[in-house]
């Protein structure tokens, strides 16, 4: 029986999606990311399909293509989640920042350890190895940080997407190094990202216009496909594409602010927000759907053996290490004390597998060995798990502390109510009986 027949490949997609729904509530009662699950479910599969086909196909193209439209609707997720008001100016800013210096300074010692430690590891191409090691997975973050206060989980979901923005722009800044001829430097970047947000504003004004006249039902899936377009067609233009969806989402789901005074007239709100709530649903289910597949068929690439190589453990460390010191050290200066669990919520997954496959032949290292990759995707999540778990027990504490504290109150106040009510009926029983007694005075005087 051939292993891959498209019926065997339904039913193993079927399965699989199954275990990721089942996943995801098992990460919600136990805080363990669902990702590292559908990692070590790739990685049985690829022992179970050894046993069947001794050379499995080259997984490099799939895991490709799921990865670019995983990162799209990841960050698309995210920018419909933002709402942008005067009071969230400083919160974004902030996190902007805080993602901004640590993707930075995160890179910048990646790079002096790899380029230190790995046999012929240029400068040049250790930026470019280092940098999707620095990048927050926010298709990790944004799914585990729901049981956080509105305040902790905002910062998060801002800070990740940021990371992943700024991140992929900074990689394609460093690929460019690598051809100096096409390669215009800090000032050709920033007019690039100029004339990006341009396209994205016009194509999200044209797009939002368009597709409210639009009466078919079936439209979501166009409005993906032509996001899709957009970001293809950017990237063969070398703009940084993620910006045209992250504007988009923002558009649509800030369109007040986006429609000023008069404009407003050219808006059907009904339809917006319609168009709005289902592309919210679509987005969050198709990255849940790419997401689970990357994963697992990213388990099913590892080399396991790799992970024990002393050189890939001992770097991994480094750079691990070097990761939570930057990020104690930048938390510190901006939030004071309050960094916890925040200090351990910064896992590396999508995006740094993604450009990882993403570094050009000529800027690869054959000693470089995959395992620091791997290692460092699962240390960080096992860490951000640790604390997510110890920080919903602290919160389970508090709760029950308060909940003894009420319970003590309301005992002390029934208590006291009943002290009030004993002095109540003592009360009216002396009142009674002075009462009586008078009453019986009365009567003896009239004798």
């Amino acid at each position: 029986m051939e292993i891959f027949s498209s019926y065997n490949l339904i039913i193993g997609a079927s399965v699989i999606v199954v275990l990721s729904f089942w996943f995801n509530g098992i990460s919600k009662k136990t805080n363990i990311p669902s990702v590292l699950m559908l990692i070590v479910l790739g990685i049985i599969l690829q022992y179970a399909l050894k046993y069947f086909i001794p050379d499995l196909p080259n997984f490099e193209g799939a895991l490709e293509l799921l990865g670019i439209v995983g990162l799209i609707m990841i960050v698309l997720e995210a920018a419909l989640e933002l709402e942008l008001k005067k009071s969230k100016i400083i919160p974004i800013l902030k996190a902007m920042a805080i993602a901004l210096i640590g993707l930075i300074g995160s890179a910048w010692v990646a790079a002096l350890i790899l380029h230190y430690f790995i046999l012929d590891m240029s400068m040049q191409s250790a930026w470019l190895y280092a940098t999707p090691l620095s990048i927050l997975s926010s298709a990790i973050i944004i799914p585990s940080v729901s049981g956080l206060s509105d305040k902790k989980k905002e910062f998060h979901i801002y800070e990740s997407t940021f990371s992943d923005i700024i991140g992929i722009m900074m990689f394609y800044f460093l690929i460019g190094g690598l051809n100096p001829t096409e390669n215009s430097g800090v000032a050709g970047f920033a007019g690039n990202i100029a004339l990006t947000i341009v396209i994205a504003l016009i194509a999200s004004y044209a797009i939002i216009l368009i597709f409210q006249r639009i009466k078919s039902q079936a439209k979501q899936f166009l409005l993906i496909a032509v996001l899709l377009l957009l970001y293809a067609i950017g990237k063969k233009m070398h703009l940084s594409s993620l910006i045209i969806i992250l504007i988009f989402g923002l558009v649509i789901a800030n369109v007040k602010l986006f429609f000023p005074g008069k404009t407003k007239i050219f808006l059907e709100s009904e339809k917006i927000q319609q168009i709005y709530h289902e592309l919210h649903i679509i987005t969050l289910e198709t990255a849940f759907v790419v997401r689970t597949f990357f994963f697992v068929i990213f388990g099913i690439t590892i080399v396991l053996s790799s992970l024990f190589n002393l050189t890939v453990v001992f770097v991994s460390l480094l750079i691990i290490a070097s990761i939570y010191i930057i990020r104690f050290l930048i938390l510190k200066i901006f939030f004071g004390k309050d960094i916890l669990p925040q200090l351990f919520i910064a896992p590396r997954g999508l995006i740094t597998v993604l450009l990882f496959y993403a570094i050009p032949k000529e800027a690869q290292v054959v000693a470089f060995e995959s395992g620091i990759l791997l290692f460092v995707i699962i240390t960080t999540s096992l860490i951000m798990t640790w604390a997510m778990i110890k920080d919903k027990r602290k919160m389970n504490t508090l709760l029950d502390e308060i909940d003894d504290e009420m319970i003590e109150r309301n005992e002390a106040e029934d208590i006291l109510q009943e002290k009030q009510n004993e002095q109540e009926r003592l009360l009216e029983t002396n009142d009674d009986s002075f009462k009586a007694t008078e009453g019986e005075n009365n009567q003896n005087s009239d004798k």
